[in-house]
């Protein structure tokens, strides 16, 4: 295998695994918030579960990268195209964003929807502040895959 292939399988491999991985922890630690709230009071069940879901986009978006970089490799038609090592390289690096701010922003955004899950368990009436709240961490993985999408679609 050439090595443009390979620089483009590592790069989407690591955006698809990196920013997974931050989804996975940081919809645990809302999880755990939330599962906390509903022993209390079942019927918040609805008004949580989205506040916990939402780490999760990041793992979503390292997928799509991930996605589009293979499309680039010919994944998806049958047969691997022969790229460049130095195009390969460029699709490596394209998918560290949203890589690295996927696993911290999702993180992150695990810590502010468990704040806001508590909040939610003490005030029913405040979900959407949460919601706003968690999903203002949301913007800079969204950033992130923009630019990684821009990289890999404009190579």
């Amino acid at each position: 295998m050439e090595m443009g292939l390979v620089y483009g399988f590592i790069g989407a491999a690591f955006a698809a695994i990196v920013a997974g991985i931050g989804s996975a922890i940081g919809v645990s630690i809302a999880g755990q918030a939330a599962t906390g709230v509903i022993a209390e009071d079942p019927d918040k069940f609805g008004r949580v579960l989205l506040l916990q879901l939402l780490p999760g986009t990041q793992g979503i978006y390292g997928l799509v990268v991930a996605l589009m970089i293979m499309l680039n490799l010919g994944v998806f038609a049958g047969d691997l195209i022969a790229i460049t090592e130095t195009k390969g390289m460029i699709l490596m690096v394209g998918a560290i964003p949203t890589g690295v701010v996927g696993l911290f922003s999702a993180i992150y955004q695990g810590k502010v929807s468990a704040a806001g899950i508590q909040l939610v368990g003490r005030r029913g009436d405040q979900s959407g502040r949460a919601l706003t709240m968690s999903a203002m961490v949301e913007t800079y993985a969204v950033f992130a895959v923009l630019i990684s999408l821009l990289v890999v679609l404009l190579v």
